[in-house]
């Protein structure tokens, strides 16, 4: 019964290190299929035509009919940051503490029109200064929420299908994008960095919606875009304009 037993034993004991490995060759053999995006984008970037990436859902590929601005339609540093955006297949999570660039708006409400689910924080100041997405986005029926702490919500990252992390220095405005001197990270990392910050994005989950009050907003700041309603927060500067710096 023994010489019987041990060969059973060995192989039992084989086929759990085996499984056990399993998930690990699996991990190893598809980094070696495709390798997990890694790109860095320098602002200020190029002015380009940005039509031919904002297009409507069902329209026709190619370049936009008719375009006759005198732009380049090359790529750049916003087109590529448009292009990982645009890439989102099932949800697009945002932390921003300023939101005025009209294009990268429009690559949200696209999405947002495609049933990818889109949820953003931003701070509550800087989301009345004149020129802002967030009101926007929240007509289009994308979820907001603001905070009312003291300090300032200064995050400045995407996450997109919960495995492609953006971050960096650059605030979402138009200012930022063309003329500062700023830093975006586009990385593939499912299991570790887009994890966390998934976390700070959940997080956020008490704080409150942004309100469909137009009135409030529009007193306080004449902003149009805004269509929120702002908490009482104490009393802090406001810096920058058309949505920030």
């Amino acid at each position: 019964m023994r010489r019987l037993g041990s060969p059973a034993v060995a192989a039992a004991v084989g086929l759990a290190l085996a499984l056990e490995a399993l998930p690990w060759v699996l991990r190893w053999l598809r980094a070696g299929r495709r390798r997990p995006r890694r790109e860095v984008l320098f602002f200020p970037s190029q002015v380009t035509c940005t039509e031919a990436l904002l297009r409507a859902p069902g329209a026709p590929a190619g370049p936009p009919a008719g375009c006759q601005c005198s732009l380049p339609h090359g790529e750049s540093s916003l087109s590529r940051l448009l292009r990982a955006l645009l890439a989102a297949r099932a949800s697009l999570e945002l932390c921003l503490f300023a939101f005025s660039s009209p294009q990268l708006g429009r690559a949200v409400q696209l999405l947002h029109q495609r049933g990818v689910r889109v949820r953003a924080v931003t701070d509550c100041d800087y989301m009345a200064l004149n020129g802002s997405q967030i009101g926007l986005l929240r007509k289009a029926g994308i979820q907001v929420r603001h905070d009312q702490d003291l300090g300032y919500m200064h995050h400045k990252f995407a996450i997109v299908d919960k495995k492609v992390l953006i971050t960096g220095s650059l605030n979402w405005t138009t200012q930022a994008i063309q003329n500062n001197r700023e830093n975006v990270l586009i990385m593939e990392d499912e299991e570790c960095a887009c994890s966390e910050y998934f976390i700070q994005v959940e997080s956020y989950n008490m704080w409150p919606f942004v309100s469909a009050s137009f009135t409030q907003c529009n007193v306080f700041m004449g902003n149009p875009y805004c269509g929120a309603q702002l908490l009482p927060k104490g009393s802090r500067r406001l810096q920058g304009a058309n949505g920030g710096h």
